[in-house]
């Protein structure tokens, strides 16, 4: 197992104890730590408390629950704008709700009864889209960051990069000398972690930049 998933943390909402403890009992079985929850109003507001800082987690949500369902609990974490990948747990009957919630955003559904193994697996491929979109946030910050490092010279050249120019034309546009282009362009590179005017490109366009730096 990827040590990295040992720090994402698997909350288990079922209103049925018998089940949030067997579920409970398999995780710990294979190392992992699970949290459980009566109720969908019992992870809100663990989840409300968070303010924000969500940290790495798998929600394991059962569709039918009182008195909020699976589904109503999910919409109300996205409204929170929580970022864990929820996993439903549904029976017969309700796989067509679990579609759709699958259809609006929820990362899979798991039909009951199902094998413990196929279980763990899901979630483990859950714990990994979760670490995935951890690093990219990560990366996005570092990048936004780098971006707001840049002095106000340097912000020109960039928009210059940007368009194709070479540091002749960016020189002569700026009215600076090709060496002092040479030179910003380096921290430019630098500060953002690339090594070529392309390479800043993609990175720009991650964080939805365009030539002019909008």
């Amino acid at each position: 197992m990827n040590p990295d998933l040992r720090q994402v943390d698997i909350h288990i909402v079922d209103d049925d104890a018998d089940v949030r403890d067997g579920l409970a009992w398999l995780f710990d079985s294979r190392g992992w730590q699970a949290r459980t929850w009566a109720g969908g109003n019992e992870l809100l507001a663990a989840a409300r408390a968070l303010q924000g800082q969500w940290g790495l987690a798998v929600v394991l949500l059962d569709v039918r629950m009182e008195p909020l369902s699976g589904p109503l609990t999910f919409a109300r974490l996205k409204t929170l704008g929580c970022p864990w990948p929820v996993l439903f747990l549904t029976g017969h009957g309700d796989v067509g709700t679990a579609v759709q919630a699958v259809k609006e955003g929820a990362w899979d559904f798991l039909e009951k009864p199902f094998q413990d193994n196929l279980l763990v697996d899901r979630v483990e491929q859950a714990m990994q889209a979760a670490l995935r979109t951890s690093e990219a946030e990560r990366e996005t910050a570092r990048l936004r960051h780098a971006l707001a490092s840049l002095s106000p010279r340097e912000r020109e050249v960039l928009g210059e990069l940007i368009r194709g120019h070479y540091n002749k034309n960016i020189a002569e546009h700026l009215g600076i000398s090709e060496r002092t282009v040479e030179f910003h362009r380096a921290n430019i590179f630098a500060k953002m972690g690339v090594e070529s005017a392309i390479g800043l490109a993609h990175q720009l366009g991650r964080l939805g930049h365009g030539p002019e730096g909008r």
